[in-house]
């Protein structure tokens, strides 16, 4: 009998874990590669929601039209470093030649796809790692503050594909319960069904690495600088100057991918789109599913005794320093809606992976057979975690994959964007 492939798996972020169990269950021996396992991913401090609504891409006319208004100095959540400006400049150029209607639709059709079957392979997860309740599927709330942000953003949700959700009015004992914990104003507000949320991402994170250990996969603290390629087959380079040579490579370590795949002559504009939280005891907070307070783009989730307000789309330098004022925000979102955090309250910041039309990449590359990516994520990589492995798992395998993978080819960057200048993009109707 022949020895099981050995496949090399790069990133301990919630992507890559789902795709190094699935591998591991499909028969592969797989090494886990994480840079320092003691540093969470940026899944670890995410708002915890499965957005299965999130159809529509940020790459659209109507979401840089409204971009001025969302900007961080005028109230909203997106935020520019301007010192990192030659990082993010040529992104946002890219940015623009996704904003076309009819690359809008074309990203549409292809997240929808990938956006209807990512809560069953949710279920799915979760009761492959022997945690059923990992995923609470109570749906979520999105609200606003104001009669007139009210009827233009339930509007715009009634008006937009949000795939295999659904959504209705807030019922008044739904209102009364919400309102009973806030301070400020409800005008109005959509329940969403068909959506869910995760226990807690720590959690997620955690039974995933003990699930995957317990199938016989490894875990190897290691910091992958490169990948090179070698008579056609690639080979990871670390930085102590060591080579891994397995049969199969794995690209899946959210912002750091990009520099990864690049090395290989890849052409992977990805960015650091960051975001942060603050977390504490909930006080007078009861046992609501997520609510996005959408007139300030942020969102509120309950994890246990414990509530996460969730905001901010930064650009910038993965490793730049956080900004504080971020966190002072939020403090101030919250004493304005009356909403009080006790104990141990914790400050977070990450970076989302981004690609320039808001499509992940999924797929193997046409240089290297023996690799494969999945990566760029954006606001969905805990939504789209659990089918990400699996499809993953059916590249390496030479399966079936259940969504056509074509739109997520890393290939369509490799076209030179335009050099026009214009505006960078918004947050799509408040969510962090």
């Amino acid at each position: 009998m022949a020895a099981p492939a050995q496949i090399v798996v790069v990133g301990g972020g919630v992507v890559g874990l789902a795709s190094a169990f699935h591998l591991q269950r499909a028969g592969a021996r797989v090494l886990l590669v994480d840079r320092d396992a003691r540093t969470p991913a940026a899944s670890y401090g995410n708002a915890g929601h499965i957005a299965v609504e999130q159809v529509e891409p940020l790459a659209s006319p109507q979401v840089l039209r409204s971009a001025v208004r969302r900007l961080y100095g005028l109230g909203g959540a997106l935020d520019f470093r301007l010192r990192d400006v030659g990082v993010w400049g040529p992104w946002a150029r890219r940015y623009l030649d996704a904003c076309t209607v009819e690359s809008h639709a074309r990203g549409r059709t292809a997240l929808k796809a990938l956006l209807t079957v990512a809560l069953p392979a949710w279920r799915r997860l979760a009761a492959g790692v022997d945690q059923p309740d990992l995923v609470v599927e109570r749906g979520h709330y999105v609200v606003w503050e104001s009669a007139r942000t009210a009827a233009a953003g339930q509007a715009a949700w009634r008006a937009a594909d949000i795939g295999p959700a659904q959504a209705h009015a807030l019922t008044t004992a739904q209102l009364a319960e919400l309102s009973a914990g806030l301070r400020a104003p409800v005008a109005g507000g959509l329940a969403f069904e068909g959506t869910g949320q995760v226990k807690r991402p720590g959690l997620v994170l955690k039974g995933l690495r003990e699930a995957f250990r317990d199938a016989g996969g490894e875990l190897a603290t290691a910091h992958a600088v490169g990948l090179a390629l070698s008579e056609g087959r690639t080979e990871i380079v670390l930085m102590d100057g060591k080579r891994l040579r397995p049969e199969t490579v794995v690209v899946a370590g959210g912002v750091g991918s990009g520099a990864l795949m690049r090395s290989a002559g890849h052409v992977a504009p990805v960015i650091a789109e960051r975001g942060y939280h603050i977390e504490g005891e909930a006080v007078g907070w009861g046992d609501l599913p997520p609510v996005a307070f959408e007139d300030r783009s942020m969102i509120l989730t309950r994890f246990g005794s414990r509530l996460r307000a969730a905001s901010f789309v930064e650009f910038g330098r993965a490793e730049a320093p956080a900004d504080r004022r971020k966190w002072g925000r939020l403090r101030r979102h919250l004493r304005e809606l009356g909403v009080e955090l006790s104990g141990d309250v914790s400050e977070w910041m990450g970076a989302r992976p981004t690609l320039p039309d808001y499509l992940p990449a999924i797929g193997r590359s046409r240089r290297a057979p023996n690799l494969l990516y999945a990566f760029g994520h954006q606001h969905l990589g805990l939504t789209l975690a659990a089918v990400t492995g699996e499809l993953v798992a059916a590249l390496a395998t030479d399966a079936a994959t259940a969504v056509d993978l074509a739109p997520f080819d890393l290939e369509r960057f490799e076209r030179k964007p335009s050099p026009r200048p214009g505006p960078a993009p918004s947050v799509q109707k408040g969510t962090p």
